[in-house]
């Protein structure tokens, strides 16, 4: 014999299925105000918007473990987080807040200029800003919709081992004229990725293989940088960005004379599972094992790579420089 359901018990039992539902979707990014640390007065200028965590009493930076879904917005301990960070002008984040008025907001790195520590999503954040606050305003409150930064693991090293790494955001924003000239507020905002575990496995980092690894550890940090081997720059003629280094290297012959007419290549594959470091421009150039007119040890104007990356280069090399999949002893 079947027992009706009153409404209100119906309402109840739709309620605790919505709740359960709930309680496994991923915790959102929470956002915090973060001022420049000065007089509130100045802060109000311009503020950082960002999942600030440190220190607890008064947060003034992000610290993050790989996943931590609070601050990491990709929610997966994948190598790198994901910040999300907006910019607010003539902010009322405190009672104290008095001033209403942005001439102009500048982050540094932020332009492609020539600038060896330039960041596309720094520059991204700025065109926001430009776009979205367009200042002069005095407009209260007014802020840009969130930016995804994003801050890589160092590593993995020897051993399957990464260390954590950050990125800071630095703004100076200037006043519209006020009775005794303008005010200028200096914010900055750090943000730290911290590994989830001790150990991070080259594989699950990167997903196709020892190329990948090559382009994300050697040429994205190193390489692929404004005034050097970028699709603006170009230099040499050689492109590093993800999308064109692989053609831009495979038995290619450099523009350097000397290399060229040595009949080496920028990377020298001579079979499909076979290639020759020693005529490899690329191997040679990070290796630091050039002869006299062959150009200068690369990274230019950088420290020189860690020979756990050049020994990977050398195995890829001598693997017949394969675009996917993984070379035997470059996974570690």
């Amino acid at each position: 014999m079947s027992v009706p359901c009153s409404r209100s018990l119906i309402r109840l039992l739709l309620a605790a299925v919505v709740s359960a539902v709930l309680l496994q979707l991923p915790s959102p990014v929470a956002a915090t105000i973060v001022g420049g640390g000065g007089i509130v007065k100045k802060d109000c200028l311009a503020v950082f918007d960002a999942p600030a965590n440190t220190p607890m009493h008064r947060p003034r930076y992000v610290r993050c473990v790989d996943g931590d879904p609070s601050c990491d917005a990709d929610n997966s301990a994948n190598g790198e987080c994901t910040f999300q960070v907006a910019v607010c002008a003539n902010s009322t984040f405190s009672s104290g807040c008095s001033l209403a008025g942005v001439q102009s907001i500048t982050l540094d790195h932020a332009a492609d200029n020539g600038d060896p520590q330039f960041d596309t999503e720094f520059q991204a954040l700025q065109t926001r800003i430009d776009n979205q606050i367009n200042p002069p305003t005095a407009q209260l409150d007014r802020c840009t919709s969130t930016t995804n930064i994003h801050v890589k693991l160092k590593g993995p090293f020897p051993h399957s081992r990464c260390a954590a790494n950050s990125k800071h955001l630095r703004m100076v924003t200037i006043s519209t004229p006020m009775g005794n000239g303008r005010i200028t507020d200096v914010d900055g905002l750090l943000l730290i990725c911290v590994p989830s575990s001790p150990t991070c496995k080259p594989r699950n980092l990167f997903k196709t293989g020892t190329f990948e690894r090559i382009e994300k550890q050697v040429f994205n940090q190193s390489c692929a940088l404004s005034s050097c081997h970028d699709s603006q720059t170009h230099k040499n003629n050689l492109i590093l960005e993800s999308s064109s280094a692989y053609t831009e290297l495979i038995n290619v012959t450099p523009t350097n004379a000397a290399a060229a007419a040595a009949g080496w290549k920028r990377v020298t594959v001579t079979a499909p599972d076979t290639g020759d470091p020693t005529t490899s421009l690329l191997f040679n150039k990070v290796n630091g094992s050039l002869p006299a007119g062959f150009g200068a040890r690369m990274p230019f104007g950088r420290p020189p790579l860690d020979n756990n990356l050049i020994d990977i280069i050398q195995l890829w090399i001598e693997a017949g420089a394969p675009q996917t999949g993984w070379v035997p002893g470059t996974d570690q």
